[in-house]
């Protein structure tokens, strides 16, 4: 080989690899999904990921390569993250599900109160960045119909603007509060999923309390407290414990 043509070479492959855009390596993994090669797929989102780019429709893919391989944490990890973007999404939701299946620990969600259920689905109708997005918009429909109001000289369409200005502006409270409130829930809460194989959970961070339960990979489990190597957890039925040295990935980490 002419070592001349070495460095334009090296650059037609990074060009190639690394000069699309993450539409085109979106549509390349979607590809590979479709023809089982998964293992490729899963490297072509990723080198989206570190991109800096990310979406609920990314972190779904990405969880259904995961599936098919078989890895159980990996699996449930992206398709929490996909929820927490797109929390209403039924084919999220459904494929999840199967996912959780996969999981060695079976646990049962707290009950909760009629009260509650509503306040979360009425939370989780919108992503943060829904009830943020929504927002903006209703306060351009607010201005709009303020100065429909002001402009307007006939009285029932004069009333009927300040009508739709006064509600807007319920609107836009209400969805800044919902907003506000959704924003500092998920940065006081984290989540997280367990990646070790097989976990002991104790009553106290220290080996001489007592064994509460066991907990595999693919758990997934609230961060409450840490205590130099202990980590105090949370699981979906209330049930709380600390563990030793766990692999918890949290859901808030970018990747």
């Amino acid at each position: 080989m002419n070592l001349k043509l070495l460095p334009f070479i090296l650059f037609l492959v990074f060009f190639c690899t690394y000069g699309q855009t993450p539409r085109e390596v979106f549509e390349n993994a979607n590809t590979a999904y479709n023809n089982a090669k998964y293992e490729k797929a899963v490297s072509l989102y990723k080198e989206i990921l570190d991109q800096g780019e990310h979406s609920a429709e990314l972190y779904y893919n990405l969880a259904n390569c995961y599936y098919r391989l078989n890895n159980v944490g990996e699996s449930i990890f992206y398709y929490e993250k996909a929820k927490l973007l797109n929390p209403n999404d039924q084919d999220i939701k459904v494929n999840a599900a199967f996912a959780q299946n996969m999981a060695i620990d079976a646990v049962e969600l707290l009950p909760q109160t009629q009260l509650t259920r509503m306040k979360n689905t009425f939370f989780n109708f919108f992503s943060t960045e829904g009830w943020a997005i929504l927002a903006v918009v209703l306060a351009w429909f607010c201005a709009m119909f303020i100065g429909l109001y002001l402009w307007n000289k006939t009285p029932i369409l004069k009333r009927t603007f300040f009508i739709l200005a006064i509600l807007s502006s319920l609107l836009l409270v209400s969805s800044i509060s919902i907003s506000f409130m959704k924003s500092s829930m998920e940065k006081s809460t984290t989540y997280g999923i367990l990646f070790s194989e097989k976990i002991d959970v104790w009553a106290e961070p220290n080996s001489r309390s007592e064994v509460l339960f066991l907990l595999h990979e693919g758990t997934k489990v609230q961060l409450l407290d840490a205590l130099q190597d202990w980590q105090k957890i949370k699981i979906a039925n209330g049930s709380e414990g600390w563990i030793k040295g766990g692999i918890i990935r949290s859901l808030k980490d970018f990747k």
